[in-house]
């Protein structure tokens, strides 16, 4: 079976990182909570909503950005905007109106206009976030959001992610398999070979494995060597 008896919780305005190699299993449970397979035994609940059972309820207080890019590359940014808030029941004017506030505040106003296609990566992937957000959810999924980035790119997504947490009380999970993407003040799942290792604060589990980096305490954990970006 690709989890075993994985369970854990992601806190209203925790960053929670789902840590492991490539394989552990992170994106078979990721499309357990975004409903793209359905789990055959165990819950999942969103806010006290099971997703099996009150999928409507849940999944509108969901927001994932996925790994692969999902922007239509022939649209403009809004238009991107207006077509994926018209899936949640938003109109074209409110979905500009909110897509503008969130293009304002991310520093990204001046792309409204522009093409997806002619965005870069980074931009692209910051876009994608915002989308995510335009029907106001109370957690955020993304799965690997910063692979195939360069470094600035992965800085920018990290602290728009991390300001996100800070301003609206957001509660996010990051899954990556770089370990410089963890923070001493981030909660920690180590997910491996399908199993939860660990499910604590950076701090805690670096204790609990008496190691002085949540790359030790990884490499105690699974006997195995976490990455970095370089």
């Amino acid at each position: 079976r690709a989890l075993d008896d994985v369970s854990f919780s992601v806190a209203a305005g925790s960053f929670t990182v789902l840590l492991g190699l490539n394989g552990a299993g992170k994106s078979t449970l990721f499309s357990l909570i975004t409903r793209l397979y359905a789990a055959r035994e165990g819950k999942i609940e969103i806010f006290g909503h099971d997703v099996a059972r009150e999928s409507g309820a849940a999944l509108r207080r969901l927001g994932v950005v996925f790994q692969a890019r999902t922007l239509d590359l022939e649209l403009s940014v809004t238009q991107n905007f207006i077509y994926h808030a018209a899936l949640h029941g938003i109109g074209p004017a409110e979905a500009k109106q909110r897509g503008a506030a969130l293009l304002e505040r991310a520093g990204l106003a001046d792309r409204a206009k522009d093409k997806a296609r002619d965005l870069s990566g980074g931009q692209m992937r910051r876009v994608e976030i915002l989308r995510a957000l335009l029907h106001e959810p109370r957690l955020l999924l993304l799965d690997e959001p910063t692979v195939g980035l360069d470094i600035k790119a992965r800085a920018d997504i990290l602290a728009q992610v991390r300001a996100l947490v800070a301003e609206r009380r957001l509660a996010v999970l990051w899954t990556t398999h770089l370990i410089d993407e963890v923070t001493p003040s981030d909660d920690v799942v180590v997910l491996h070979q399908g199993k939860v290792l660990a499910a604590d604060t950076s701090v805690n589990i670096m204790a609990a494995t008496s190691t002085e980096s949540i790359g030790a305490a990884f490499e105690h954990l699974t006997g195995a060597k976490a990455r970095d970006a370089a």
